[in-house]
């Protein structure tokens, strides 16, 4: 007989965004005549750069010939992109990396969730509260989160809490945790940690032994000088983290997926005998049995990324995306709502007024707005009582969106 892995039964019976889709599939059957802006699930409107296709039409070409044809990759990722990375993404900010150090994906939540596989069961667990879901969710299904408690929160998981009261800025923890989940720019608050209070965490981890696995997926949002890009920046931090990337939002790739983690040799975990293994040869090990990389014409899409054209097309969409934040942000606030994130990130994190709940106040701007967000609790506990809306809509409808929600407080 064969036995289920029942680590999966704890899971909630069906993933936060499926929650949202039913709500609104509902809402369109009972509403079929009212149009509804959706800026709830964070993907990307704006098409593919120009030079991006203009690569995958050539590798296209390639798989035509026999003599130029592609069949499996290294499962690391080709040389060509994983040289790009490192002197266009690392190098110019004084950081150094050998290519063998650099893993090419199909997307950084493939990446954060797998990551888990090199990492013992029983490690314990601390993550910012709110949080992208796959953290959680991940640990749930190998047992590392322990049982799920009546307040909500899992019993291997140390919340750290990031609200208004705090200005969004974790708590550095006053005990030893083995693995620690930070994303900065973070999803979903939108919020940034400065490079001295990044600077606290890298500190901490180092005295404490402490893993940091650092998404950096939003890193190419970020606008203000004092926000690092990358948790390299911090001096001692190849010695404590793995730092995941992703091309999902930079270069509108959520539909061809690619991405990378960066897993420093100088990064190491110990065994229970306390011999010191380097994380770099476990993750080279898992990937080459468990992935078989990422296409060949995804990844010179991938590598037009850092051509002058290429880094122009970007910078175009990027600008359009966080102008539309900007008018989110100020159409928020003149509507007399309390709104955070938009400066560094395409998310607006909204504090529900009144303190009404979140869902509540999802359903009340669904139907009396027509206009969708994501629930903040959906992101735990820390969340509830804020709405998070993302700027990757086209501008007329984020201009559209603000009328609406300004009509309705009125």
């Amino acid at each position: 007989m064969a036995l289920v892995n029942e680590h999966f039964l704890k899971l909630p019976g069906s993933y936060l965004f499926s929650d949202i889709a039913k709500k609104v599939n509902t809402f369109r059957i009972t509403h079929p005549k009212q149009e509804v802006i959706r800026l709830g699930i964070g993907d990307v409107t704006r098409p593919l750069p120009p030079a991006c296709i203009e690569a995958m039409h050539r590798a296209v070409d390639e798989m035509t010939n026999a003599s130029t044809f592609h069949g499996y990759g290294p499962e690391q990722g080709y040389d060509f992109l994983i040289e790009a990375i490192i002197k266009h993404d690392y190098a110019p900010r004084g950081i150094h990396f050998s290519p063998t150090e650099v893993f090419v994906n199909d997307g950084a939540k493939s990446d954060t969730g797998n990551i888990g596989d090199i990492l013992r069961h029983d490690n314990s667990v601390g993550v910012t509260d709110p949080i992208y879901p796959v953290y959680i969710d991940s640990n749930v299904m190998c047992g590392r989160a322990g049982v799920l408690e009546e307040d909500g929160k899992w019993s291997n998981v140390t919340y750290m809490p990031c609200t208004s009261e705090n200005n969004f800025v974790p708590e550095i923890p006053d005990k030893r945790i083995d693995i620690v989940y930070l994303c900065y720019p973070n999803n979903p608050t939108g919020t940034t940690l400065t490079k001295s209070q990044l600077k606290k965490w890298v500190d901490y981890a180092l005295a404490n032994d402490t893993l940091i696995l650092f998404d950096a997926a939003y890193e190419a949002f970020i606008q203000e000088e004092d926000v690092p890009h990358s948790i390299y920046e911090i001096k001692g931090a190849k010695k404590c983290a793995i730092e995941f990337r992703s091309f999902s939002k930079t270069a509108g790739f959520t539909g061809v997926r690619c991405g990378y983690t960066v897993v420093p040799k100088e990064l190491t975990a110990a065994t229970l005998t306390g011999e010191r293994v380097p994380l770099n040869r476990l993750w080279n090990r898992r990937q080459c049995t468990k992935f078989n990389g990422t296409s060949y014409i995804t990844q010179r899409a991938a590598e037009a990324i850092y051509t002058p054209a290429g880094k122009q097309q970007i910078k175009e969409n990027i600008d359009y995306y966080m102008n539309n934040a900007r008018t989110m942000k100020e159409g928020l606030e003149a509507a007399g709502l309390k709104v955070y994130g938009g400066v560094n990130a395409p998310y607006i994190w909204l504090k529900a007024p009144n303190g009404i709940g979140s869902w509540r106040f999802f359903e009340q701007m669904l139907y009396e707005a027509n206009v969708v967000g994501t629930p903040g609790v959906g992101f735990g506990p820390s969340g509830e009582g804020y709405i998070r809306l993302t700027a990757f809509g086209n501008h007329e409808d984020c201009v559209e969106a603000m009328r609406r929600i300004r009509k309705w407080l009125a």
